[in-house]
């Protein structure tokens, strides 16, 4: 339940990843059909993008896990435009609090389960296969996609793109966010608990999903350390990785780069989801 501008408690009545409202945008490309669609989380409203190439039906899910807080790191149309292209139903929520949808985001506190009810939206439409639904988790994204593999159930492979793993290193190093967090999650001494909990590397063993680990060498916003962390967490807990430190890139790549590392990911889905998802 949550509140509206009135102070009148407010909740909606849809079961999670139900479609409640979805509006048609202006076409990203000839080949992909966008929406903007409002769906039901955890009794709020959540806005999302969902996007369906015009190709033979069904096609297997993906789910893109956002970064960023508020209208930083928003979800870019053409990066997902490019996903659908290569053959995947996408969807990627904005959180709760974004973007005109109910309750507040929590940098992978409640707002964890946005993603969750995502996951199940996207078994529920005729437009997709009954395979697991891939994720893919950029910045702070990684911790919600992260968050789901150890939670969800039909999730498959996992892409962590330039990756928060450690949210304590990531107060260490971006002095510029420490207000944020300090706001939105609280400080990581006095909430230890909050972070330990929004931090991948403290958990690595209940996630039974492979992971791909890319990440950019001179990435000043997410540090590579965060990569590395990671892999020595998974590495530790006996799962399957594959660590990609990009040589020379930093937390956005070029446009030539992104295509490269987007082909790259898909056969990298592609082959898992041939193989089997699961470890």
């Amino acid at each position: 339940m949550t509140t509206d501008r009135n102070g009148e408690n407010k909740t909606c009545p849809y079961p999670d990843g139900h479609i409640v409202h979805k509006e048609r945008l202006d076409r990203p490309a000839t080949d992909v059909t966008a929406y903007k669609v409002t769906y039901a989380s955890k009794g709020l409203l959540v806005k999302g993008y969902l996007l369906l190439p015009k190709r033979p039906y069904p096609l297997p899910g993906l789910l893109y896990c956002r970064g960023g807080i508020g209208r930083v790191g928003m979800v870019q149309l053409p990066r997902m435009t490019a996903l659908a292209k290569l053959g995947y139903i996408v969807f990627a929520p904005f959180y709760r609090g974004n973007d005109g949808g109910w309750g507040k985001d929590e940098f992978g506190g409640e707002d964890r389960h946005d993603v969750f009810s995502a996951v199940a939206l996207l078994h529920s439409l005729d437009e997709t296969t009954g395979d697991p639904v891939s994720l893919i988790g950029f910045s702070r994204g990684a911790i919600m996609a992260l968050l789901a593999a150890r939670e969800c159930s039909g999730i498959g492979p996992i892409v962590v793109w330039s990756g928060v793993s450690d949210l304590r290193l990531t107060y260490e190093e971006r002095v510029d966010l420490r207000r944020m967090l300090k706001r939105v999650v609280g400080h990581p001494r006095k909430d230890a608990e909050k972070y330990k909990e929004r931090s991948p590397v403290e958990w690595a063993t209940h996630i039974s999903h492979p992971i791909l680990i890319i990440h950019g060498t001179e990435d000043d916003h997410v540090s590579p350390e965060h990569a590395r962390r990671l892999a020595r967490a998974l590495e530790a807990a006996g799962k399957k990785y594959t660590l990609m430190l990009m040589q020379g890139l930093q937390h956005r790549f070029s446009q030539a780069e992104e295509q490269r590392t987007l082909r790259e990911i898909h056969d990298w889905i592609r082959t898992h989801l041939k193989n089997g998802s699961q470890q």
